[in-house]
C-alpha cells in the first residue's frame, strides 16, 4: 500500500506562507496555484491551515474554502478558528472533507464530541501541537504555540480520541520547518496508545524521514517546507515525490 504523504498549506491573509517553529511566516505565493500544482502531481490528500484564525477568532471565509475544495482533485482537511458545531458544518458544506480542531479544544474538550456527533468522527481531526522545553520535556500548546495547556502529549491525545476524534494530527512545534526529521518518540507513544490514525507533522526533510515516522507508527506523514521550499536558501519550489518514489517507499516499508 502506498503510504499517505500529505502536503500542508499554511495560509495567512489569503497568502501561502511557511513558518519555522510556528513563527516567522515566509511568503511563498498563491495557495490556489499550489493546489493546482499538487493536482498535477497526483497528490491524494491536502491539509490547509489558516495560521491567523485562532488569533482572529474566525474561520477562513467560506468562499475561499469553497475555492480550495473545488480546485483540489483530492480531499481537503481544513484547520483554523473552528470553535463550534456551526463552524464545522459550514466548512464541510462547501466541500471540505475534514475539519481540524486545535485551540478550541483547550477551552472546551467536549466540543470534539459535539462536532463528531454532528458530522461523524471520520470527519474530525484533533491537532496535538507539541513543544519541548529546555529539559526536553514535551508540552501541548495551542493558539499557534502561544498558549501552554499544561498537558503532556499522550493524555491530550487520549482525551481527544475519547471525545470522538477520528484522527490525530501530531505536530512538533520544535521541529517545524527545520528539515531535521520528525519527533519519532512522541509519534510512537501516541500511536501505540490510541486506536485512531496518527498524522505526523513537523521536521520532514527527506523521504527517509517519511519512512522513519511511518515505521514509528504514524498512519501518514505530513509536511510543509519539504514540499514548498528548496535548498538552504529556501527558494520556493512546489514539489512532491513521484509515483515511482512512493512505490519504492511502499516496498521498503513492507520489508
Amino acid at each position: 500500500m502506498i503510504p499517505r504523504v500529505i502536503p500542508v498549506l499554511q495560509i495567512s491573509d489569503g497568502y501561502l506562507v511557511k513558518t519555522s517553529k510556528f513563527k516567522h511566516p515566509l511568503y511563498v505565493g498563491d495557495p490556489i496555484n499550489a493546489v493546482k500544482i499538487f493536482n498535477e502531481k497526483q497528490v491524494d490528500e491536502l491539509v490547509v491551515v489558516d495560521i491567523d484564525a485562532s488569533k482572529r477568532g474566525a474561520i477562513t471565509s467560506l468562499s475561499a474554502l469553497e475555492e480550495f475544495a473545488s480546485e483540489a482533485f483530492m480531499p481537503v482537511a481544513y484547520g483554523g478558528g473552528i470553535s463550534n458545531v456551526e463552524d464545522a458544518t459550514r466548512v464541510l458544506a462547501v466541500g471540505v472533507e475534514k475539519v481540524i480542531l486545535g485551540s478550541a479544544v483547550a477551552k472546551d474538550p467536549l466540543l470534539v464530541r459535539r462536532i463528531a456527533d454532528a458530522v461523524g468522527s471520520q470527519s474530525v481531526v484533533v491537532s496535538v501541537d507539541i513543544k519541548r522545553d529546555p529539559l526536553g520535556r514535551r508540552h501541548v500548546y495551542t493558539n499557534g504555540s502561544r498558549r501552554k495547556t499544561g498537558s503532556a502529549p499522550s493524555p491530550w491525545a487520549e482525551m481527544a480520541v475519547h471525545n470522538g476524534a477520528g484522527e490525530l494530527l501530531v505536530s512538533s512545534i520544535t521541529r517545524d520547518g527545520t528539515g531535521g526529521g520528525y519527533d519519532l518518540e512522541v509519534v510512537k507513544e501516541i500511536a501505540e496508545s490510541n486506536d485512531v490514525p496518527v498524522i505526523a507533522l513537523g521536521g520532514a526533510g527527506s523521504l527517509d524521514d517519511v519512512e522513519a515516522v511511518i515505521r514509528s507508527g504514524a498512519s501518514a506523514a505530513a509536511a510543509g517546507s519539504f514540499f514548498v521550499l528548496n535548498g538552504k536558501h529556501k527558494a520556493v519550489l512546489i514539489t512532491y515525490p513521484s509515483p515511482a518514489a512512493l512505490r519504492d517507499l511502499a516496498a521498503r516499508l513492507q520489508n
